[in-house]
């Protein structure tokens, strides 16, 4: 056992035939996904390929983050359902909203797992503005209603 070598920091992949050309000889894709934050527009944002490595397309990224996380912070707080609807029919809604609200969060969570600096700033912005505009009280004209919102509060 002492003698054997467990270094494996010299063995190659071995070759398979997506990662070979025709002559046989491998072919090295240069894909790097980071661990940890960096800045830069070059990224890869919920989807392969996308925004790319155009400025006009990291900024739409970026809104497209924004928007995202105002929308979490909207359901959070968003009163859609009358109190004398249907409990059947309100329900359903309740738990569609409530799908659509995780579903969204976690777009958002996996677009903070680019690790791009600028997605976690304007995700944290997206979150902040939507509370203040949605959850604060500086845009409720009336003391705040004992039940805020049709749907529980987020909790991790």
């Amino acid at each position: 056992m002492d003698g054997m070598n467990h270094d494996h920091g010299s063995m190659s992949p071995p070759m398979s035939m997506n990662n070979t050309n025709n002559t046989g000889t491998m072919m090295h894709h240069h894909n790097m996904m980071h661990m940890t934050f960096f800045w830069g527009k070059n990224s890869e944002i919920l989807f392969s390929g996308w925004p790319g490595t155009r400025s006009g397309m990291y900024a739409l990224a970026l809104i497209v983050v924004f928007v995202l996380a105002v929308l979490v912070e909207w359901l959070s707080h968003c009163k859609l359902m009358k109190p004398d609807a249907n409990h059947v029919a309100a329900g359903l809604i309740q738990t569609l909203l409530h799908a659509i609200r995780v579903g969204l969060a976690f777009l958002v969570m996996l677009a903070i797992m680019s690790f791009n600096g600028g997605v976690f700033l304007v995700a944290v912005a997206g979150h902040t503005f939507g509370f203040f505009i949605f959850g604060s009280r500086v845009f409720n004209k009336s003391s705040p209603p004992p039940k805020t919102s049709d749907l529980p509060p987020m909790s991790c």
